[in-house]
């Protein structure tokens, strides 16, 4: 009787077939748990990159806007000045540095507050691209609270402000030419900023391209307050009376 019992419980366990086959049930459903967890995590970096394409670039470009219309509001010596070239990486790179400057009682040149705004190849990153960087120096303080405690040379550190920067270009217009430096005693009348955070494409030349559709681009009045003149032309009617 004991025998009977003994057989029958080793006779109610899995055979191997039935082992291998829940294996490989198993085995499927995991993979296809996979393939889905794959292609939501491809679909959220996707949505990602879309928003860090299309936010970040503007609010840097705002942020510079914001910085040229602070700096030049105000009687006061002002020159602009930017060159954008090939880094040595094979990146478009620019550097935009704003001097705003203000004369004491004896009439002597000081720096009241200037701005560089500078892109720099990305050694740190296993991805090549560039970093962004800002700096603020000068008499003004930007910020009363932070800078009153530091030293002149803690001022003019460079901040990083974002990296994966693919392309930054600055330009200009001198008549019908655009430019892409400008270092004249006075500013130019507007400047034109592209950025992009995308993927870039070695070229034959061994550069790093974006494609346009993928650059964010501004253009920025250097003085708004600057005055216009309109030509009011006459009518024929009223020309023909006098």
């Amino acid at each position: 009787m004991l025998d009977t019992v003994r057989i029958k419980k080793i006779r109610g366990g899995f055979s191997l077939a039935e082992v291998l086959t829940a294996l490989t049930i198993g085995s499927m459903i995991l993979v296809a748990v996979l393939g889905i967890y794959e292609r939501l995590d491809r679909s959220s970096e996707a949505i990602k990159h879309r928003v860090v394409d299309s936010a970040v670039p503007r609010e840097i470009l705002q942020r510079i806007a914001e910085d040229l219309d602070e700096i030049i509001a105000g009687p006061s010596d002002t020159v602009v000045a930017f060159t954008s070239k090939l880094e040595g990486h094979g990146f478009t790179s620019s550097k935009l540095e704003i001097t705003k400057s203000i004369y004491d009682k004896e009439n002597k040149k000081q720096t009241f507050e200037k701005i560089v705004w500078q892109s720099s190849y990305d050694y740190d990153s296993d991805t090549p691209g560039l970093v962004l960087y800002r700096s603020h120096s000068g008499i003004a303080l930007e910020d009363k609270l932070l800078d009153e405690s530091k030293d002149n040379w803690q001022r003019e550190l460079f901040v990083p402000i974002c990296n994966g920067v693919t392309f930054f270009q600055i330009q200009t217009f001198k008549g019908d030419v655009l430019i892409d430096n400008w270092a004249g005693s006075s500013a130019p009348k507007g400047i034109i900023v592209t950025i992009s955070f995308a993927q870039p494409y070695e070229t034959l030349t061994e550069t790093y391209e974006v494609p346009d559709w993928q650059k964010v681009t501004r253009t920025i009045a250097i003085d708004r307050t600057r005055k216009i003149k309109f030509k009011i032309e006459k009518k024929e009617d009223e020309q023909n009376d006098g």
